[in-house]
C-alpha cells in the first residue's frame, strides 16, 4: 500500500518560521529522527489482536510515507512488538533509521501461564511475564534480550522505561549499565520515557542523558514547560508520546466514552476538550491535527512518536503533520486560557 509522499524540502512553511519538510531530520544528540515517529504498542497486539498482514501493511505505509523513527519495548506484547519490528526493518538499510526501546522490565518465563492472555493489556499469551528490574546486570540482560528479539547488533536509543517507582536503583544503577553501554557502542543515545514530568525534568538537569521521551505531558491539555525549557537549555532533545491523551484527542470532537490517562475522561475535561474543538474548527483545524501540530512547535522537540495498528491510521497521521496550522489558533487559545504559556 502507497503512503503518503514524503513532501519536498520546498513546503509549507513552520510555525516558527523557515521553510521546512513535513518529516525534516531533526538532529539529537547524533541521532536523525524524522518529525513523525512509529509507535510500536500496536505491533504487540495492545488491546486487541493485530494480524501480520496488517502489520506488514502498516509499517509498509509508515516506511513509504517517509517515517524512519520506530520506537518499541519489551512490555509491549512481551516482546512481540520487538521481534515484529525487527522483521519488518531488516529488509532496509541499518543506518537508514532510528530504532528506540526500553530497560527496566525484563522477560521471564511464566509457569502455569499456558492458556491464558497477559493481563496488561496486550493480547498475547501469558507464556512470559514482566519484572522490573534496573539493575546494572538487569540492565545489559534486558538490552541484550532486546538485540536478539530485533535482530540487529545495535540500538540507537535506550530509554528507562516507566523509572519512576523504583528511582533510586534506576538512577544509581540502570542509566550507569546504559552510559556503558552508550561507551561500547551497544546503544547510542540513552534516556528515559515516562508519564510523569518532574522526574524527566529531575533526569534532565542532574544526569547524562541524550533524549527524554514524555507521554501525555506536553499536549493541548498539558504543558509542562519546565521540562520543555530546561530540556532546551541542556541542548536534550524530547520525544513526545500520547499527543492524544489516551484518546481524548484523537477525534473532532471528544465522544461520551472518550479515555483520559488509560481511564474515562471526566465530565469537566470533556467539557474543556470541546471547547478548544470549537476554537480550532473556527481556525480551520481540526483537533486531532491541532494535537499532533502543538507539541512540534517547541524548539526542544524532536519527534512525536504516534502509535498506529492500521494503515489508514499512519497516513492520517502522515497528512497531519503536513497540514499548516496558523499561528491566530494558538494565540486564540491562550487568550481563551485553554493553552498554558511558558513563563
Amino acid at each position: 500500500m502507497s503512503g503518503t509522499p514524503l513532501a519536498s524540502p520546498g513546503g509549507e512553511r513552520g510555525s516558527r518560521g523557515g521553510l521546512i519538510s513535513p518529516l525534516e531530520a531533526r538532529d539529537a544528540r547524533g541521532c536523525r529522527v524524522t518529525r513523525l515517529g512509529l509507535g510500536g504498542a500496536q505491533f504487540g497486539n495492545l488491546f486487541r489482536e493485530m494480524s501480520l498482514d496488517t502489520a506488514r501493511a502498516t509499517f509498509a505505509a509508515a516506511w513509504e510515507g517517509g517515517i524512519r523513527h520506530v520506537d518499541t519495548a519489551p512490555h509491549y506484547g512481551l516482546g512481540l512488538s520487538e521481534r515484529r519490528l525487527g522483521t519488518l526493518l531488516r529488509g532496509h538499510p541499518r543506518d537508514s533509521y532510528v530504532l528506540s526501546t526500553k530497560v527496566g522490565r525484563l522477560l521471564v518465563p511464566n509457569p502455569g501461564g499456558e492458556g491464558r492472555s497477559d493481563d496488561e493489556g496486550f493480547a498475547v499469551p501469558a507464556t512470559t511475564r514482566r519484572e522490573w528490574d534496573f539493575s546494572r546486570d538487569g540492565v545489559r540482560r534486558s538490552v541484550e534480550a532486546s538485540l536478539e528479539r530485533l535482530g540487529l547488533d545495535r540500538i540507537d536509543i535506550a530509554y528507562l522505561h516507566d523509572p519512576e517507582n523504583h528511582w533510586e536503583q534506576a538512577t544509581r544503577e540502570g542509566l550507569p549499565a546504559l552510559l556503558e553501554l552508550r561507551e561500547e557502542g551497544v546503544v547510542r543515545a540513552v534516556g528515559a520515557g515516562m508519564n510523569l514530568a518532574e522526574p524527566l525534568t529531575e533526569l534532565v538537569e542532574h544526569h547524562d542523558v541524550d533524549l527524554v521521551m514524555c507521554a501525555g505531558r506536553y499536549t493541548l491539555l498539558e504543558q509542562a514547560h519546565g521540562l520543555l525549557e530546561t530540556a532546551h537549555k541542556r541542548g536534550v532533545g524530547v520525544i513526545v508520546a500520547g499527543v492524544y491523551n489516551s484518546g481524548l484527542l484523537a477525534r473532532p470532537r471528544p465522544s461520551a466514552g472518550a479515555r483520559y490517562n488509560y481511564g474515562p475522561a471526566p465530565a469537566a475535561l470533556l467539557e474543556r476538550v470541546g471547547v478548544i474543538a470549537e476554537i480550532c474548527e473556527a481556525h480551520g483545524v481540526s483537533l486531532p491535527d491541532a494535537a499532533l501540530a502543538f507539541p512540534l512547535r517547541h524548539p526542544a522537540v524532536v519527534s512525536a512518536v504516534v502509535g498506529a495498528g492500521t494503515p489508514a491510521q499512519v497516513e492520517a497521521a502522515l497528512r497531519a503533520v503536513q497540514r499548516p496550522v496558523p499561528e491566530s489558533l494558538w494565540s486564540d487559545l491562550a487568550s481563551s486560557g485553554l493553552l498554558a504559556t511558558a513563563g
